[in-house]
C-alpha cells in the first residue's frame, strides 16, 4: 500500500498494519476487529471508472446496524464465481443457496444475501443488514413488505448492463430505420420483394433528433452511441438539466411532451416507480413527433399499451421497439405480437457474451466493501424505489 493510500485508509478509520491486513473499528462498540482486507482487484477499479459507478458517501461501517460479518448467503453463483467471492471476503463464511434445503434455514443467520430479496428472507434472517440484488431494476424487491421499515441497506446492478442494453436499442432503431422487420418476414416467406406496395420507406438517422427518456446508466450510453451516428440528442432526466457533452440539451420531467414533439425517435431507459407507471400514455404518444419511433428498454408497465397500439393502428407511430412489454410475458394471441412495425425481444437486452462477467466483478467489489465497512457501491434509495 502507497503512502497515499495508507493516509486515505487512515482517514477512513482503519489502521493500516500491511498491505492486505488492517484493524477495522467496529462504530459505536469500541471494540477493534481484526481481519485481513484485500485489495480492490484491477479489474474493479477499471470498471468503477469505465462506468462511473456511484459510490455510497456513507462507510458501511457508519450504517446503523452494521458490525463485522460472518456469514453471508449466495444465490445463482457457480464453483467459479464462489472461489472468486470467497477471495475478495477472508474469513467471512460464504454460502451458497442451494435447493436442498428450505431457504429459510439457509439465510437465518447471514447477515447480507446476495440475488435474493423476499419476505421470506427478511423474516427468517433478523441480523439481515444488506441485500445486493442481481439486477438493475429494483421495483420487485423494495415493494417487499418490511424492507423500507429496517436498517437494510440494498445495492443493485445499475450501470453494470448499460452497453448491452444501449446497443440493442440502437440495433432495434436501425432496423425501424431500414425495414428490416418487413425484410425478415419477406426472408422466411422466401420471397424477394423489391417493389411491395406495402414495402416500408427506409430513412437514414443522421440529423434528426433523438430523445433519451431517463438519462442514467442505460440512458447515457445511449445517448452515446445515438450521438456518434451523427444524431442529435436530447433528454429528460429527474435531477438537473445538466448531462454529458454528447447530450445537446437535457429538460426535467415537466419537458417530456415538449421534448417528445421534436424527436424522431424516443427511447424509455426508465426505472420503474410510482411517478413513471403509465407515463406514456395516449397524451404523450399524441404529442409525439408524427411518423415517429419510440424504443422502451426500461420497464413494460411505464406505457400504456392500448395507447401504444392506438398509435401504432392510427400511423402517429410508425413503429416500435419493445424489449418490455405489459403484460409480461406478452401473451400468445396478444395484439403486439401482430404488428407489422414492430420489434420484440423477451426482455433480453441485458444478455451479451461479457454481462455476466461485470456482474461478478462488482458483486466481489462489494462484497470487499461491506467486510472493509467501505462505501458500497450502486445504492438505492428504498424510497424513490431505485
Amino acid at each position: 500500500m502507497t503512502d497515499t493510500s495508507a493516509i486515505q485508509a487512515w482517514r477512513r478509520g482503519i489502521r493500516v498494519v500491511g498491505p492486505l491486513c488492517a484493524w477495522m473499528t467496529w462504530a459505536g462498540s469500541g471494540h477493534a476487529v481484526a481481519a485481513s482486507l484485500p485489495e480492490p482487484r484491477p479489474e474493479a477499479v477499471a470498471l468503477i471508472a469505465e462506468l462511473g459507478l456511484p459510490e455510497s458517501p456513507t462507510p458501511s461501517r457508519e450504517l446503523p446496524g452494521w458490525r463485522p460479518p460472518t456469514k453471508i448467503a449466495v444465490a445463482f453463483a457457480d464453483e467459479e464465481q464462489l472461489a472468486r467471492l470467497r477471495a475478495a471476503v477472508p474469513g467471512v463464511e460464504l454460502v451458497a443457496i442451494g435447493r436442498e434445503s428450505p431457504l429459510a434455514q439457509q439465510v437465518k443467520d447471514v447477515q447480507a444475501v446476495v440475488g435474493v430479496c423476499s419476505a421470506e428472507v427478511l423474516e427468517a434472517a433478523p441480523g439481515l443488514h444488506w441485500i445486493q440484488i442481481l439486477s438493475v431494476g429494483a421495483e420487485r424487491c423494495v415493494a417487499v413488505p418490511g424492507l423500507a421499515g429496517r436498517d437494510i441497506v440494498l445495492t443493485n446492478l445499475q450501470r453494470t448492463s448499460a452497453v448491452p442494453i444501449a446497443e440493442h436499442a440502437i440495433a432495434m432503431m436501425m432496423s425501424l430505420a431500414r425495414g428490416l422487420p418487413y425484410y425478415g418476414r419477406a426472408q422466411q416467406a422466401g420471397l424477394w420483394q423489391r417493389d411491395a406496395a406495402d414495402r416500408p420507406g427506409v430513412r437514414e438517422i443522421g440529423g434528426r433528433t433523438l430523445l433519451v427518456v431517463g438519462l442514467g446508466g442505460i440512458g447515457t450510453e445511449v445517448a452515446r452511441r445515438a450521438q456518434a451516428l451523427g444524431m442529435q440528442v436530447i433528454a429528460i432526466r429527474n435531477s438537473r438539466r445538466e448531462g454529458p457533452g454528447f447530450v445537446a440539451e437535457v429538460g426535467l420531467p415537466a419537458d417530456l411532451h415538449a421534448f417528445a414533439r421534436r424527436a424522431d425517435v424516443v427511447v424509455s431507459a426508465l426505472p420503474l416507480t410510482p411517478e413513471t407507471t403509465g407515463l406514456f400514455d395516449e397524451a404523450f404518444f399524441r404529442a409525439m413527433k408524427p411518423g415517429g419511433w419510440f424504443i422502451n428498454v426500461g420497464r413494460g408497465r411505464s406505457v400504456v399499451t392500448d395507447a401504444l397500439l392506438a398509435a401504432l393502428d392510427d400511423g402517429r407511430l410508425a413503429g416500435a421497439g419493445l424489449d418490455v412489454t405489459d403484460p409480461e410475458p406478452l401473451p400468445k394471441g396478444h395484439r403486439l405480437w401482430s404488428q407489422p412495425n414492430v420489434i420484440i425481444t423477451p426482455h433480453i437486452a441485458a444478455s451479451s457474451d461479457t454481462q455476466g462477467e461485470r456482474y461478478w466483478i462488482l458483486v466481489a467489489e462489494n462484497l470487499r466493501r461491506y467486510a472493509a465497512g467501505e462505501p458500497l457501491l450502486n445504492v438505492v434509495d428504498i424510497a424513490r424505489g431505485y
